[in-house]
């Protein structure tokens, strides 16, 4: 009788432990390498846990649907960032309002209409037009000269508008992505209007999924001129991206092994 009790409390024991293991493998992202999930804990609900660090002169401005890190110096954004999800992609209906005009919460004023008319460049928005259908409000103020950067025409309407397009589908894809994007402002050269707009020589774009269990992250650098390449051809590793823009990005996450495995794992094949 002791034996059948013994044998029946190792049963109970062994069955617990593989449940246990099983629930474990379900309810924990794959670790990163050959095509699995980065194991990445970002659980964003709020913009401002994807902030970068940066300049701390720049100024940091809250919209209805994205914020901006301003640079004074360069009258443009040196960052903006914001959460995309499938219901606003889904659900956007409101109508592109081509209202471009000064940030008049920059209190020693934004760049104006004037420094981009005869420049030959584009007004670049940062967050675009497209991503903030879901609101009028936001869809109003993504047209404030401080979400705008100089870019080359045949660039911003090709290559630019590509990556935006596909970073909507991969928020449907994935139900919701977090998104930091902006110009290089280091290695500026070239400057328009009367307020001085610095042109960039590149932009970034890095996107992260932050939908359990599926956290992986994708970063682009792209030159400012036209392009036929397709967009994976600028995929580079989260820490090109920071050495190249001087911003420590997802600052929060401190335990330097993951941290590692965030910046050098290039995931490009979980995004296609």
């Amino acid at each position: 009788m002791k034996r059948r009790k013994s044998l029946a409390t190792v049963t109970v024991i062994v069955l617990v432990i593989l449940i246990a293991f099983f629930l474990t493998k379900k309810n924990n992202p794959p670790e990163s390498g050959s095509g699995k999930l980065p194991e990445l804990v970002l659980r964003i609900s709020d913009p401002s846990q994807g902030y970068p660090e940066g300049d701390p002169y720049d100024t940091i401005l809250r919209y209805t649907g994205f914020t901006i890190s301003y640079n004074e110096k360069n009258e443009e954004p040196a960052w903006v960032t914001y959460i995309l999800t499938k219901s606003k992609v889904q659900s956007g209906s409101e109508v592109r309002t081509e209202n471009f005009r000064s940030d008049l919460n920059i209190v020693t004023g934004s760049a104006t209409i004037k420094d981009y008319t005869g420049s030959g460049y584009d007004r670049g928005h940062m967050a675009p037009a497209a991503d903030m259908k879901w609101s009028s409000k936001a869809m109003n103020e993504s047209f404030l000269l401080s979400n705008m950067s100089p870019q080359e025409k045949e660039f911003n309407r090709g290559i630019w508008s590509k990556l935006e397009t596909k970073v909507r589908d991969w928020a449907v894809l994935n139900d919701s992505i977090l998104v930091v994007t902006g110009p290089v402002l280091n290695g500026i050269n070239k400057y328009i209007g009367k307020d001085s707009v610095g042109v960039p020589n590149y932009y970034f774009k890095v996107i992260a999924d932050i939908s359990y269990p599926t956290y992986k992250i994708i970063s682009f650098v792209l030159p400012n001129r036209a392009s036929n390449k397709e967009i994976f051809n600028y995929t580079v590793t989260l820490d090109s991206v920071e050495r190249l823009t001087g911003l420590k990005f997802f600052p929060g996450i401190r335990d330097k092994a993951m941290r590692n495995r965030l910046e050098t794992t290039l995931s490009t094949d979980l995004w296609r």
